[in-house]
């Protein structure tokens, strides 16, 4: 039998998670009459920004990133920094006067006979509607491969990274292509590391400004065409800002960004200098490995490389199962919502924040927010 909490709230709207997605729908919700609660784990809003690395900058442009309603100070630059948006963050809260409900984690979501109940552990929410805003985010995916427990240096996730200081001199293994991976090859580069990337598989690489233009306005412009078309379209500009990737020794996919996206739910690599730096030999490319030995790695190919730590940008899990007891009904096998900015399969059950899109996450985020209050209110 499970035990009760303390202390039952009611009410309309629990939306689970204070971080962008959370905000934006709490500040969407407040131009209704819907009553909700924000529940939020950590002490403050805006916690998965406040964990990135800190050389982190937007890879979308302020004027099509703020939320809704509230958009980036003006004396923002083009792509604000973390810190920038962990202030913007804060900001909005506060002109909104959304009030999180801190330290709140919620550790059990059930779908009762005529409302939600969402349990932290002295507290059960109930509601006819809830929101889950806790984002891509949740939970570092931590890969592991043989004889890592020999390997002498440091394994770490790119969510335990915050510079490239105590690196200095050092010879490190990042794991992943993604953005994460590749602005943190940057970093070490810039404080005196030797930065090795680990590429697996075959990858899109997309420049951040085309044509003095930022990504995302084109992303906006070619979401008018079928995927297939927009890669199409886009193809002889790519060519000519990015090069060939097999020359750099990449792999490239048989598709490109806008299907990688689109149909296959993955970012290519927005690239704000890594590139460079591999054709420069600043950073070197190997394929995906096979194993560790105690002094370094041994790749897929069969070479054998010497490294002091390894930094796994590896991506993160939604970790939904954890608290929400029905996400099988709700999520791919994955774990990820089938739906995001509209009504799930369960009544009343909303997710916020967990699409991949190719006209900027923020902006999504800003689309799905209103959309999920406007249906809410309507009910």
């Amino acid at each position: 039998m499970d035990e009760q909490p303390g202390v039952v709230v009611t009410t309309d709207t629990v939306i689970v998670g204070a971080s962008a997605a959370g905000l934006a729908v709490g500040a969407c919700l407040r131009r209704t009459d819907v009553p909700f609660v924000l529940l939020e784990q950590a002490q403050q809003v805006g916690a998965a920004w406040r964990r990135h690395y800190e050389r982190l900058h937007l890879h979308t442009s302020r004027g099509l990133s703020g939320l809704p309603y509230w958009p980036m100070p003006r004396d923002y630059p083009r792509y604000p920094s973390r810190q920038q948006v962990v202030d913007y963050l804060e900001q909005y809260a506060a002109h909104f006067q959304l009030q999180p409900h801190f330290e709140q984690t919620v550790i059990d979501v059930r779908q009762g006979a005529e409302s939600w109940e969402t349990r932290t552990a002295d507290t059960c929410y109930r509601s006819r509607h809830l929101v889950i805003a806790t984002g891509y985010t949740r939970q570092p995916h931590m890969p592991t491969w043989p004889g890592q427990e020999a390997f002498a240096g440091p394994v770490l996730h790119s969510s335990a990274y915050r510079n490239g200081a105590p690196f200095r001199g050092g010879e490190v293994l990042v794991v992943g292509f993604g953005n994460s991976g590749g602005e943190i090859a940057i970093d070490l580069h810039e404080h005196g590391a030797r930065p090795a990337l680990a590429v697996r598989s075959a990858v899109n690489v997309v420049p951040r400004d085309l044509l003095g233009i930022p990504i995302l306005g084109w992303g906006i412009a070619l979401s008018l065409f079928p995927a297939p078309v927009a890669d199409f379209l886009a193809a002889p500009l790519l060519r000519l800002s990015i090069g060939d990737l097999t020359r750099a020794g990449l792999r490239k996919l048989p598709y490109g960004p806008n299907t990688q996206m689109r149909e296959h739910a993955r970012i290519p690599l927005l690239d704000v200098g890594t590139m460079r730096l591999i054709r420069q030999g600043q950073v070197r490319l190997f394929p995906g490995i096979d194993h560790f030995v105690p002094e370094g790695v041994v790749f897929t190919d069969g070479r054998q490389a010497h490294f002091d730590a390894v930094v796994l940008a590896t991506g993160y899990r939604p970790a939904l199962a954890d608290f929400l007891r029905p996400a099988a009904e709700v999520t791919d096998a994955v774990g990820v919502p089938l739906v995001s900015g509209s009504e799930a399969a369960l009544p009343g059950l909303y997710f916020c924040g967990f699409y991949v899109s190719p006209t900027g996450m923020l902006r999504e985020i800003g689309l799905e927010a209103r959309r999920i209050a406007a249906a809410i209110a309507a009910t």
